[in-house]
C-alpha cells in the first residue's frame, strides 16, 4: 500500500495534508501509529468526517521513506 506514495501526486505533513482534506484534494491519508496523538487527531477526525481512506503506518521513520524524504513525517497524503 506504500508503494503508493512513490509518486508527485502527493503531500507530506500535517499541514499540507490538512490544506489537501479541507480542498477536498486527498484521496488516501496516511498516518504513522507512532506519531503524537496531538498532531495527527485533527487529520484522523478530517478524513472520518470527509469519508477519505486513512491508512496506518508503523513508524514515522517507515512513512518518510516511503515518501522519499530523509526525515520521519507523521502524516501524508496521496492525491485525486
Amino acid at each position: 500500500m506504500l508503494d503508493k506514495l512513490n509518486t508527485n501526486n502527493k503531500v507530506v505533513g500535517t499541514k499540507q495534508v490538512k490544506r489537501a482534506l479541507s480542498n477536498g484534494d486527498a484521496e488516501i491519508v496516511y498516518v504513522a501509529k507512532d506519531a503524537d496523538k496531538r498532531i495527527v487527531e485533527d487529520i484522523i477526525k478530517a478524513c472520518e468526517e470527509k469519508e477519505v481512506e486513512l491508512v496506518y503506518v508503523s513508524s514515522m521513520k517507515e512513512l518518510g521513506k516511503a515518501c522519499k524524504i530523509d526525515v520521519s513525517a507523521a502524516s501524508a497524503a496521496l492525491l485525486k
